[in-house]
This record gives C-alpha cells, structure tokens and sequence, in this order.
C-alpha cells in the first residue's frame, strides 16, 4: 500500500483514509504546517511518500522542478473541502498501486486523470 503525505492546504479528516488502510500522514503532523513547497517535496522524497496537494505550482517546472520524487498527486476540486476531495481521491486510488506513481505528477479531478513524467 503506497504512502502519502497530505500537503498543508488539504482539509481532509486523515481518519477517513487510514480507516480505508491508507498510510497517510499530514503534513502539519510532521512539523511542515508552514513549509514551502520545496521542503514538503523533500520531506516526501526523504520518507518515501507519495505527495498530495491542491497547489498548482507542481504543475509549472518553472517556480518548482520535480525530479526524483515517489509521485505527486494534485488534486483539482471544487470546492476543495474535504468531502469534495474524497471525491476525487478514493476511485483513484482505488485504480492505482504505489508504482504507478514514481515520478510521475498526476492531476486528477472528478472525471479524469492527466497523467505527466517528470524525469
């Protein structure tokens, strides 16, 4: 089962995942509630974890590079509440093994799934 970290923006009750057998941990969790970008990617690199955030600027290799990462996963819904997140994430993920995401940024909204390497 693959591992996640939740970036800092996500409002996502973890419980509702690990409960689903989901190793999660929130960013908050490990002392990144204020981290940049780039720290949350490394913490994620560093721990083996996949990443999964709302931000846009994992999309733009311009303001941030990904390369030698386990996989980040941004999520685009609307709003972007914790219901509407698990929305998107659970079918998904429920598709989807750890090595399907080894750098490999995937956008992913409620009707489809962009799949981009990065290395």
């Amino acid at each position: 089962m693959p591992a996640f970290l939740l970036d800092q923006m996500i409002d996502l009750d973890v419980a509702t995942l690990r409960s689903r057998g989901f190793d999660v941990i929130r960013a908050g969790e490990v002392g990144l509630a204020k981290a940049s970008d780039d720290e949350i990617l490394e913490w994620a690199r560093e721990h083996g974890r996949i990443l999964v955030t709302l931000d846009e600027h994992f999309g733009d290799w311009a303001v941030l590079p990904l390369s030698g990462h386990h996989g980040v996963i941004r999520i685009k819904a609307i709003p972007t509440s914790g219901t509407e997140v698990l929305k998107v994430i659970l079918p998904f993920l429920s598709l989807h093994s750890v090595r399907d995401f080894t750098n490999t940024l995937v956008i992913v909204s409620e009707k489809r799934s962009r799949w981009i390497r990065t290395k």
